[in-house]
């Protein structure tokens, strides 16, 4: 492991992040917000600092390991928002703690869409752009940008691209080449968010709405322009092209690229991933529209929208909101928060554990079971008409252990700084799913949690974004052994 190249690389990243603080700059000036300064002041240091770590480390190359690409990925994305919170202490009266403005930082990139900010609307145009950017750099991953677009990293992007993309099943690349992997993802991303800003401008939004919640839908991030989310635009077509791009981006991007490629969407229905997530959606619809009308909280219209979309919004992670589902009666707001837990599809940018895993658990639940029938029979976990190693159905099992195991830590750790159990369970199921939206004193915001409380759910949102072992690894003594 190279020091010098390791520094050399975050120089160049850091670099490149700079230059997405320049949009707001021409948001503030469209709209004379006065802030154009503070972003000007952000990218100065953020460029400063990235030029001191690459100059005198230029002429270190060599090809990145995989070891590397962790350490990368994680130094990269602690980084990244922690100078992405910049912009946030330096706007003057509507400036933000340290802590408040990492926390928020880091709900943006990792697409949590967890807020401690209140009077969203009543924020500076750039800063509300500004947050709406956070999320759509995170959806994707702004490694996997980098992997495109800085040939200097060669094909030791491997390394990066294998740590950044979500789900147990890394090593399959689209195109031979790995640059032109993460070329196709960011071209087939970017057009699905232009598709959604045009039909967030159909469907009556006006332009800046439309541009922050196509950034934050194809994300599944959460952010929204509005305290209300969705909810302020009381549009039923807003909400179904909300819903629809939310499904499709809960999906893996792979599938997207086969049905660019062979202009076919038959595939969709015979992947079984895919097929599972819309199951599931479409049962926890049924069961979500059904007790809301049973309990008389909606009339049949309004039960059915508001039903199907927050369980889309939730079960995808991305946390919109059209009701105040923590109110809603019985269950439903725990039922919910489980849902979360499933997420969305390896290689999609939806949180939760992925729909791949959920699945290898049940096989290999069922093989067990089969097993207690028949001793020696040799039954292979299928998914599909694949036939999954070992070795991966192992590493699911790994994943789940270590899950669970941090989700109790921070538990204990945020109801230690004095929060109810009922909030305290929430925001971190919300921070470790990258869900956003919690129960208890979380439930409007997360402004009022404790500050300690806050960097528990940093680290929670960092280890759900990075699949939680690309984080462990680097605490292992064998990481850093010769």
């Amino acid at each position: 492991m190279s020091l010098r190249m390791i520094l050399r690389i975050l120089g160049l990243l850091l670099m490149l992040f700079s230059l997405t603080m320049m949009p707001p700059i021409l948001i503030s000036l469209l709209y004379a917000d006065g802030l154009w300064d503070a972003f000007a002041t952000a990218i100065a240091i953020t460029v400063v600092t990235g030029a001191l770590m690459f100059l005198p480390n230029r002429n270190a190359r060599r090809e990145l390991r995989t070891r590397d690409g962790f350490l990368i990925a994680v130094l990269f994305w602690s980084v990244l928002a922690l100078f992405g919170s910049l912009p946030l202490m330096l706007t003057g009266t509507d400036a933000l703690s340290i802590t408040d403005a990492v926390f928020e930082s880091f709900s943006g990139l990792t697409t949590t869409g967890a807020t401690v900010i209140t009077g969203i609307e009543f924020l500076p145009k750039s800063i509300l752009y500004y947050r709406q950017q956070l999320q759509w750099l995170g959806g994707m991953g702004i490694v996997v940008l980098a992997v495109a677009i800085l040939p200097t990293l060669g094909v030791g992007g491997m390394a990066l691209y294998r740590t950044e993309i979500p789900g147990p099943l890394k090593d399959s690349k689209l195109t031979p080449r790995i640059t032109e992997t993460a070329k196709a993802l960011w071209y087939i991303y970017a057009s699905l968010t232009i598709t959604c800003f045009l039909a967030y401008l159909a469907a009556g939004m006006d332009w800046f709405d439309a541009l922050g919640h196509s950034f934050s839908t194809v994300a599944i991030g959460g952010f929204s322009t509005y305290d209300a989310s969705i909810g302020y635009f009381d549009s039923a077509a807003i909400e179904l092209i909300c819903t629809g791009f939310l499904i499709i981006s809960a999906m893996s991007f792979s599938l997207h690229f086969v049905a660019w490629r062979q202009r076919s969407v038959a595939h969709y229905f015979q992947d079984p991933e895919a097929r599972f997530l819309l199951l599931f959606l479409s049962g926890l619809t049924v069961i979500t529209v059904i007790s809301l009308w049973l309990s008389g909280q909606y009339g049949t219209e309004m039960g059915l929208r508001h039903g199907f979309f927050e369980v889309v919004s939730i079960a995808t992670t991305a946390g919109f909101a059209v009701a105040d589902f923590s109110a809603w009666p019985g269950a439903l707001p725990f039922l919910l928060f489980v849902a979360a837990f499933v997420g969305g599809c390896s290689g999609s940018t939806g949180g939760g554990m992925k729909v791949i895993r959920i699945i290898l658990i049940l096989k290999q639940g069922m093989r067990e079971v089969m097993r207690l029938i028949h001793p020696n029979a040799v039954i292979a976990v299928k998914v599909g008409k694949v036939s999954v190693p070992d070795g991966i159905a192992q590493a699911v099992w790994g994943f789940f252990s270590a899950y669970v195991m941090l989700f109790f830590l921070m538990l204990v750790g945020v109801m230690a700084t004095g929060v109810d159990q009922v909030t305290a369970w929430s925001s971190v199921a919300s921070a470790l799913n990258n869900l956003g939206p919690a129960l208890g004193d979380a439930s409007a915001n997360y402004g009022d949690l404790p500050m300690a409380a806050k960097w528990i759910l940093v680290v929670a949102m960092l280890l759900g974004r990075l699949e939680i072992f690309t984080v462990l690894v680097l605490f292992t003594p064998a990481f850093w052994r010769r």
